[in-house]
């Protein structure tokens, strides 16, 4: 089955009833040359990959929940490219120039707006700050500019300029970044998959690992045991417990981070804004809901609930940032159990385990990282070697001292 105007408009007229379900729910195989242990974001664009650029279609994806029960469905929906480390900046880059073709690529309506992104800076240190950023976001085909005051104020008229204590100088701004939504992302990347032959199993939890000779050779699960040739595990903030089946201690961080959403508004936000003197950044839903969040809950954590402190904390960061904000009313809130990596950048690598392979860390970087993270480790699974613009992200970085400390937004020796 394929989207198209035209099959909208027959289905329109013949009342509906063409429309197929949009990936099999198959029973497992009894083994698979591939199984990806994580149905989110990152385990489905890696599936895809592996069967869409190399040809390899006996594959499995396991989830243990439901599709889009993580955090491809708990997040903010933000995709960008204005990082500032050589490590990051061309692999989010390439994940951009992902974005921009992805629903021709699935042929189905993730719903990628490229309205951009304002980070805004309040102190001549962070203007010039800022101008790194952007320069080093031209050196990787990234595009990026600074704002004036004057410029803002045309764009967002209903920030609070003239704050006492942080007043707005200026921002740098991406215009192709924008938001694209989570939930179509996950359906996408599934329906894309299962076309190419990938078993996409959901309630299907993984127990532990099989190994024979210091190789994996297949996994248990709630469902049974399924062999493997390759195993690769991308499950976000399970990513201690999952590895930890197989003997590993990760550099790893399990946290909350919240999102919140407010009532349906009239259009007023056009694009992404981030707050340069607090973590807050919003944006707004096609639904008109202002989607916004800010730092972590600041405690290990599994619950994908987060708590009142943060609550207050997000909230004061948007009073201060847009006052207006306090007229509206919230919807909901949520969390996503987040990796949080030692220096803030992800992990995609080979482990001692032959035929093990890891995918995580991904911090706050996750959403917006998904089709560049799948292709990655597709390449990494399909070939034994590092995609070209992901080969920073080694397990040993730690212990040689390469790390990739991008804005220290990793867990708590950086205190975010």
């Amino acid at each position: 089955m394929t989207f198209s105007g035209l099959r909208v408009v027959k289905e329109a007229l013949t009342g509906h009833k063409g429309w197929k379900p949009l990936w099999r729910n198959p029973e497992p195989k009894p083994s698979y040359d591939v199984v990806v242990v994580g149905g989110g974001g990152h385990g489905l664009a890696t599936a895809y990959t592996l069967a869409a650029t190399y040809g390899i279609t006996n594959v499995a994806v396991l989830e243990k929940g439901w599709l889009g029960s993580g955090n491809i469905g708990r997040n903010t929906t933000i995709i960008r490219s204005n990082y500032l480390l050589p490590g990051n900046q061309p692999f989010y880059e390439f994940s951009m120039k992902l974005w921009e073709r992805q629903e021709q690529d699935l042929n189905f309506n993730s719903m990628v707006s490229q309205r951009g992104i304002i980070n805004l800076f309040h102190t001549d240190g962070q203007r010039d700050a800022y101008r790194r950023r952007g320069n080093a976001m031209h050196l990787s085909g990234a595009d990026g500019r600074l704002l004036t005051r004057e410029e803002l104020r045309e764009k967002v008229p209903f920030l609070n300029f003239d704050n006492a204590r942080f007043p707005i100088k200026g921002g740098l701004m991406q215009s192709r970044a924008g938001t694209a939504r989570h939930d179509g992302v996950a359906w996408g990347y599934a329906r894309a998959a299962d076309m190419r032959g990938v078993d996409i199993i959901q309630n299907c939890e993984v127990t532990g690992f099989r190994m024979e000779g210091g190789r994996v050779t297949g996994v248990e699960t709630t469902r049974g045991t399924i062999g493997a040739g390759k195993v690769g595990v991308a499950v976000a903030g399970s990513s201690s417990r999952v590895m930890a089946m197989a003997g590993m201690r990760l550099p790893i961080e399990s946290h909350v981070l919240q999102a919140f959403v407010s009532e349906g508004l009239k259009p007023t936000i056009p694009g992404v804004v981030t707050f340069g003197a607090g973590h807050f950044y919003v944006s707004q839903s096609d639904k008109g809901g202002l989607v916004f969040g800010g730092d972590l809950d600041g405690y290990n954590s599994y619950a994908q609930r987060g708590g009142l402190p943060t609550v207050e904390d997000v909230i004061e960061g948007g009073m201060a940032l847009m006052p207006m904000i306090g007229r509206a009313r919230l919807l909901r809130s949520w969390g996503g159990i987040m990796d949080m990596s030692m220096d803030g950048s992800p992990i995609i690598d080979r482990t001692h385990i032959d035929g093990l392979y890891f995918n995580g860390g991904w911090c706050y970087g996750g959403f917006k990282a998904t089709p560049a993270s799948g292709y990655a480790f597709a390449h990494l699974l399909a070939t034994d070697t590092p995609h070209e613009t992901a080969r920073a992200y080694r397990f040993d970085r730690f212990t040689r001292g390469h790390v990739i400390d991008e804005k220290g937004v990793g867990a708590q020796p950086n205190l975010h």
